[in-house]
């Protein structure tokens, strides 16, 4: 019964959006990297308004090398720990020339060891740019992992561990996607939409308090 109602829940989310998408703007793997990179303490809209100029100005690893720290440091003002943000892209730039010709790897450790890339943020560049059936637990996630009681883990690896055990492989490809969206527009952390919610026939949680 339980795999039913997961099955259940995502085919709603699917038939209401077959293709979510994500709402960081880029045009390749490394445009998508370092959006990530930016967006971690900042709003997708912040970064979005800051990286049009920065990608014109740097498209591709050797270019953002070329650029340097400071002149990144000024594109990239606008958004919370600008400083940090700007020697890990520079760093990670210069590693993705020097270690893997330019492009971004496809694999989760050679992710990992790019300056400023965590775990949350290699799965968010493996799911989008490589086509890989990775879960990337932020905040939303987490919450709505555990309201849907799709997960119970105490850290985001761990509810990671257990969607990826529990989540049908036919969803898989989109439902860090899914359960994102519905936590920003509807799942909220302070008065959840219930009202509105179009998996709420199989949540547990039922109508929240505020």
């Amino acid at each position: 019964m339980e795999n039913a109602r997961i099955i259940a829940l995502f085919n709603a989310f699917r038939e209401a959006d077959p293709h979510p998408q994500g709402a960081l703007c880029f045009r390749s793997p490394f445009e998508l990297l370092v959006a990530v990179v930016l967006s971690a303490q900042s709003t997708d809209v912040g970064v979005n308004r800051a990286t049009p100029a920065l990608f014109a100005a740097a498209p591709d690893p050797a270019a953002m090398v070329a650029l340097g720290e400071e002149a990144i440091r000024e594109h990239i003002r606008s958004l919370g720990l600008f400083n940090t943000k700007a020697r890990n892209i520079l760093a990670l730039s210069r590693l993705l020339v020097e270690r893997h010709g330019g492009e971004v790897p496809g694999s989760r450790e050679e992710l990992e060891a790019l300056p400023g890339v965590g775990r949350k943020s290699a799965n968010v560049v493996l799911n989008i740019a490589f086509g890989q059936p990775t879960l990337a637990v932020d905040t939303h996630v987490f919450r709505v992992a555990h309201r849907l009681g799709l997960a119970v883990g105490k850290t985001p690896e761990a509810v990671e561990r257990q969607l990826l055990q529990c989540v049908p492989e036919t969803f898989l490809l989109h439902a860090h996607h899914w359960l994102i969206l519905h936590g920003r527009h509807v799942c909220t952390a302070r008065k959840p939409s219930c009202d509105r919610c179009m998996v709420r026939s199989w949540c547990p949680t039922g109508t929240l308090d505020s």
